[in-house]
Order: C-alpha cells, then structure tokens, then sequence
C-alpha cells in the first residue's frame, strides 16, 4: 500500500450489482487508511445493495452512476483520465460483457472506456455463470485488453450454492490491487500446471504445551499461492504454523504440524506437481522424545534442562534426489528457500550460495533474517540463486511482489 509520506494516489472503486457489494465498504476504507483519494462509482443496480450515502460517508466524495451528472465537469471523462488504479470488486457478469463490448451507458462503463491507469476486476457470481461461455470469452477478451481479472475464490455463494464464483476477500483485493499498481503482471503462464508449495513453520512438540519452532508467518508461501493461483495454476499449499490467512483462490490447503507430517505430505503429492517450492521455515531438529506430561524445572533427565535431540527429514534435498532417481513422473521445477544470518566471515548471499550447491535444487530464495526482519512482516526481499550461477536481487517489496519476482524467475528458468 502506498505509505502516508507518499502522494495521495487517486483510486476509483467500481461496485457492480451483486450481493457481495458489501465488501466493498472494506476496500474503500482500506485505501482510505493508507490516504489514498477513494472515489466510489457504483452500478445503478449496485445502490439496491448498499446505499449511496455509505459509499459517500466511506469515500468523503459524491457518488453517481450516471454520466448525466456534473455535466459541466464532464465527470464521465475526467474521473477516469485522473485515476491512478481502478479497482471494481463486486463484478457480475453483466458489467463484464458491457465492458468488454466498450459500453459506456452509465459512469462506470464510461470510466473504464477513457481510464489509461491500472484496472483491477474482481468477479462474484454463480459457479455456472462464471463458466459460461460468454463470460469465459469476456474475461478472455479483458485479459488481452490488459485488465486484470482476478479469479475468484471458491466457497459459499448465494443460497445453498458452494463453488468458484466467491469475491475474495477484500485485503485478498487490495494487496493485489497494490501489486498490479507497483508493475506486477498476471499472466496466464502457469495454466494447467500443478504448484505445491510449502508454507509456515513446523512445531516439535516437547510435552504437551511446549514446542521447538520459529516464527514463520506463513504470508510468503500464501503469496506464492496466491500470484500462481491468478496466473492459472492448480495449487496445493502444505501449511505448516501461520497466521491467519486468506486461502488462495482455488487452493487446497493440507494442514501439518510437524516436520515429519510436512515431509510425508509433501512426498506423497511431489510426482504429480510441475513446480515444487519449498517455502516453509521447517525445524532441523525435534525431540527424541514427547512427554506425556508437562515436564517440570530441574536438572534430571526427565526435566526440561536436559533434552535430547534428532535430526528431521531434509524435505528439501530428499524431493530433489527423488526427482534425480527418476521417482517423480513429472520432473518437476523445485525452489528451495534459505533463511540465513550472516556472520563476520560469511556474508547470508554466501551460505545461501552453498545452500544451493547442497541441496541441488534449481532456485533458491535467499531472504535475510534476524530480529526485525522477513519473519512476521508485509514484505520481503533478497536475492534468487539458480544452478547455472545466477544471481538476481529482488528489491524490497510487499510478499506478493516478491512471489511475482519468484514465479516470473520460475516459468522463464523452466521455459
């Protein structure tokens, strides 16, 4: 998001008619709180589900859906050639189809049809409608335009109905919308192909209330879902301890605990995957042992002052000698990650290098860690290694920057 010191970009909501209109209250107030300039242009039909005094409390700006309004400030063409991102979140069907067909019968259409910024759609709609032919040929026709249109989440629709078609939720939205903004691209490169990734930290539980762990968030592996999931892949996260997070639109989520849990997740789904990243900030070691019981202070042998430690699976290097034997049908693209420190003698870039060279896999993102960095935050940077001794820095940036930067790394090194 852009941060308060920055100018006040000029956002445009878009709200079509549909009953997710109501997340669009989020968005609005979600680039408000960063000072972004928020004006909200709805659908006629969209004013049947939220009124037009909210979005004009929400925003601070008048709302119109007609292009009939302020005639003299030639609204129609100006809130459009002064936007820095659209961003319409609900989209039905029916915008779509008006867009696409370069309609401009209400304010909406209108803006769309002059705006030269970034346009950010977010469909809701029935699970059939979504798939119809003349929707799918439309969301086909936007993408070539440059529109981006995200896919949307699956879930609970309207009435019984579960399946795609759910608007995302709203910081799903925004972050993307932010991203696409900062020069990210969605392309459909990954359509067809099948990601697993691994996500979190891993716990080796002690007794029944203490565990060996770290403070992996979760939010890099998730954002890699997440830009592979736009770009049209089929994503399987294996997640490990995390924050609480929007699931990727489509993914499936396999929960873990452990380590040992992780590797055997990870081992029995790797043949089937075209791109494997190891992403997950899993522990080296756990107990030889797990008391039944909370253990107590002192100094014998069942006391929590002596604890006696094995080394886990390396997920890792033993899906890489798996694929080099043969034993994985579909060969897949692996990236490992390393979550180094450097010392007096060794820069993070050289142990990450090393890190490559042992493990064997084809790319490996190097993050820098320590106290007050990558762990736990909205952003992330370092550099990608791969095997052919390159060496690429990717900038600070918000994680799904950064998971674009990885997966744009990922499709070119496999090509």
């Amino acid at each position: 998001m852009s941060s308060p010191s920055a100018p006040a970009r000029k956002i445009v909501v878009g709200v079509a008619g549909g009953i997710a209109a109501y997340k669009a209250c989020h968005i609005i107030r979600a680039f408000k709180e960063v000072s972004d300039e928020v004006r909200v242009v709805p659908t006629a039909a969209a004013l049947n589900f939220v009124g037009k005094a909210t979005f004009e409390a929400l925003s601070g700006n008048p709302v119109s859906t007609t292009v009939f309004d302020e005639v003299d400030k030639v609204q129609h063409v100006k809130i459009g050639q002064e936007a820095d991102l659209i961003v319409i979140a609900p989209a039905t069907a029916d915008l779509m189809a008006r867009i696409a067909a370069g309609r401009s019968d209400d304010l909406l259409a209108a803006t769309i049809l002059v705006a030269t910024c970034p346009v950010v759609i977010a469909p809701a709609m029935h699970t059939e409608m979504w798939h119809n032919p003349a929707t799918v040929a439309n969301v086909k026709t936007l993408r070539e335009r440059g529109i981006t249109v995200i896919e949307p989440a699956h879930g609970r629709l309207t009435g019984k109905d579960s399946g795609p078609g759910r608007l995302p939720d709203p910081e799903q939205i925004v972050d993307i919308a932010n991203a696409v903004a900062r020069g990210v691209s969605l392309p459909r490169d990954l359509a067809g192909k099948k990601v697993l990734i691994t996500a979190g930290g891993t716990k080796e539980y002690i007794d029944p209330v203490r565990f060996i762990g770290n403070s992996s968030s979760g939010k890099q592996g998730f954002a890699l879902g997440e830009i592979a999931a736009q770009r049209g892949a089929e994503v399987t996260i294996v997640a490990g301890s995390t924050v609480e997070l929007s699931t990727p639109a489509g993914a499936e989520i396999i929960k873990v605990s452990s380590t040992r849990e992780m590797f055997e997740a990870v081992q029995e789904r790797a043949g089937a995957a075209d791109f494997i990243v190891m992403a997950a900030a899993v522990a080296d070691f756990r107990p030889d042992t797990q008391a039944s019981s909370k253990l107590k202070k002192g100094h014998d042998e069942d006391s929590l002052s002596v604890i006696h430690l094995l080394e886990n699976p390396d997920i890792l290097a033993t899906t890489v000698q798996r694929r080099t034997a043969g034993e994985l049908d579909s060969n897949p693209l692996i990236v490992g990650f390393a979550a180094e420190t450097g010392d007096e003698k060794t820069s993070a870039l050289e142990y990450a290098k090393a890190k490559l060279k042992k493990k064997g896999c084809d790319l490996l993102m190097c993050n820098e860690v320590g106290v007050g960095k990558v762990f736990g935050h909205d952003d992330n940077q370092g550099w990608i290694l791969d095997t052919q001794g390159g060496v690429e820095e990717v900038k600070q940036g918000s994680k799904l920057e950064v998971a674009a930067a990885i997966w744009d790394r990922a499709a070119s090194f496999r090509r």
